[in-house]
């Protein structure tokens, strides 16, 4: 339960609870129980009500007591979730007469707008520019909205070093050896496990664990196309997705992603229908850097689509369990019945990026896949796969996701609202239902590459749009990671990057 202590003067006067300068001196974190579930519900409810612009700048809340009987919860309960949202500078308590939404707060845009890519064939470099973004990976110097990966503080590093620490003491001799090819029998069987919840049946030894879900793309890329071959990919799509091609010498062919429903098998099908495509790679899930989530149907169909012409599929899943409803999306893999589909995925984003835990669910291209992997660095770390191994045995992982996509959830809804009040006018923000990035659309003539170096200088990084699609579409778009905890110095720097973007358009004007 989370007990939120408030330096507010609480008594009864005429049947209400006065509650003056309700903020929080401490909050003290222990096991989530539906009390600490109900307030963040509650919080939640607030947050939509007030980003659609149902409770508009200005507008005063409804009682603690009114909240208290319509969703049945004690008023303190009500108040923990009305001083949450004032910690967060959503609203603000005013002496004698309730709570407001801040007058500086205005209704979320629209979502971006993903110009639709032409459909032909490109070859990719973007090389120079990734780098730069790729530079500020580990920089604490920096306000970290470039890189997508959670905060350090979201994760169980402790829990997972006493776990490997515990195995170095009890077998430290097992522990700098060689594991096989394919990776820990025990890691396999607990990815088995988690597979088989999502409904897909696929056995310890049909996994490979590989290097992070970048090593897994690699492995899956080397082993299905050649160069001067067609790759289908959707835009934007993840800026490493393009290196790899290009390093393989293949030309990608873009499909619009759609931020509010991913990909279209209609775009697909006319894509297969114009060009002789090889392979595809999609990210059906909380698409980086759009957000977008693929309709389960859509999923399907393409599915379908790329089976009738013996056509593989990459599927990129590192965020499909940081889903924010009470279900975790479906994978194209779910729907494969001839094997074609090749899942990669991680625990990057959701338990350990430094560990580097990927894996690979090949299908029917196995020994392709073991073949490349063993030729690459013959088998990823021991100690860490082992002690991810026993963590997921141990059945923690899933009540740290829970508390994990929460804080997440409550992250990115911080940032949107954050983004649409210090922003200039013609911003577009996106509406994301899982993941940890927030997809921008800029004012018009800003360009994202030149905000990326001015917001460099002012201690921010950013990631531009230009690098997420081979075609130069994107460069009114920035990329913000919304992993990390909202502190008054992650606020300060997105309003410093809104003025930033001010000065921008001001010039773009003159």
């Amino acid at each position: 339960m989370s007990l939120i202590v408030c330096s507010a003067l609480r008594r009864w006067n005429n049947g209400r609870l006065d509650c003056r300068a309700a903020m929080p001196l401490s909050v003290i974190h222990e096991d989530t129980t539906m009390e600490d579930y109900r307030y963040r519900q509650i919080e939640q409810q607030l947050m939509l009500q007030i980003s659609s612009g149902t409770l508009g700048p200005g507008a005063r809340l409804p009682s603690l007591r009114h909240v208290s009987l319509r969703s049945r919860v004690a008023v303190s309960t009500v108040l923990q979730a009305y001083a949450e949202l004032e910690r967060k500078g959503v609203i603000e308590s005013r002496p004698r007469s309730g709570f407001f939404v801040r007058r500086d707060t205005r209704q979320l845009p629209p979502p971006p707008r993903n110009p639709r890519p032409l459909l032909r064939p490109h070859t990719v470099n973007r090389s120079q520019l990734i780098s730069a973004v790729l530079e500020t990976v580990g920089d604490r110097e920096l306000v970290p909205l470039g890189i997508n990966c959670p905060s350090e503080d979201l994760l169980p590093y402790r829990e997972l070093a006493k776990v490997a620490a515990r195995l170095s003491r009890e077998d430290p001799k097992r522990q700098v050896g060689y594991l096989p090819v394919e990776g820990s029998l025990e890691l396999r069987r607990q990815l088995s496990l988690r597979a088989s919840q999502a409904g897909l049946a696929v056995r310890p030894e049909e996994i490979i664990i590989t290097c992070g879900a970048l090593e897994a793309l690699h492995v899956a890329v080397r082993s299905l196309v050649r160069p001067g071959d067609n790759v289908l990919i959707q835009a934007p799509s993840y800026f490493c997705f393009q290196q790899l091609l290009e390093n393989q010498g293949v030309r990608s062919i873009e499909i619009p992603s759609h931020p509010r429903h991913g990909v279209d098998p209609v775009d697909v099908e006319r894509a297969l229908g114009r060009f002789d495509i090889s392979a595809c790679i999609l990210t059906p899930n909380f698409n980086n850097p759009d957000g977008s989530l693929t309709s389960d149907s859509a999923k399907h169909e393409i599915v379908e689509l790329l089976a009738r012409r013996e056509i593989p599929l990459i599927e990129d899943d590192v965020a499909g369990d940081l889903h924010f409803g009470p279900a975790r999306p479906t994978v194209f893999k779910m729907y494969d019945r001839a094997g074609l589909v090749v899942l990669c995925s991680s625990l990057s984003k959701t338990l350990c990026p430094g560990y580097r835990i990927g894996w690979i669910m090949p299908g029917r291209f196995y020994r392709e896949a073991y073949e490349v992997k063993a030729t690459t660095n013959v088998c990823s770390a021991t100690l860490t796969q082992e002690a991810v191994g026993v963590y997921l045995r141990e059945g923690r992982y899933d009540r740290h996701l829970r508390g994990l996509r929460r804080a997440l959830q409550e992250q990115t809804q911080a940032m949107q609202l954050h983004v649409s009040r210090t922003f200039p006018e013609g911003t577009r923000v996106g509406r994301p239902e899982g993941g940890g990035l927030l997809w921008v659309e800029l004012p018009t003539g800003v360009d994202s590459v030149e905000l990326m170096y001015r917001a460099r200088e002012a201690g921010i990084s950013i990631a531009p749009g230009t690098i997420f699609s081979t075609q130069d579409r994107f460069s009114g778009h920035v990329r913000l990671n919304s992993g990390n905890p909202w502190t008054e110095e992650l606020a300060g720097g997105v309003e410093r990057l809104g003025r930033l973007v001010a000065e921008m358009v001001g010039g773009a004007g003159r």
